[in-house]
């Protein structure tokens, strides 16, 4: 006759408030990025020469995914 093992296959249960919170953070994370780059896109010409971006820079970061950092 065998034993049950003491050690489970899965993880515990207590394991699953975590994951939900970091997944809840990472698409926060996405959405917030998302929204930065909607803001970047408005800033005019002479605001972006103020800090130090070029409209180039800018244009390629807007075109990346909200998953991209």
């Amino acid at each position: 006759m065998t034993t049950a093992s003491t050690s489970a296959p899965f993880p515990s249960r207590r394991s699953f408030p975590f994951v939900t919170w970091i997944r809840s953070r990472q698409l926060a994370r996405w959405y917030d990025r998302h929204l930065q780059r909607l803001d970047l896109a408005e800033i005019d010409d002479h605001l972006l020469r103020d800090l130090g971006l070029a409209p180039e820079d800018v244009r390629r970061e807007c075109a990346k995914s909200f998953w991209q950092a």
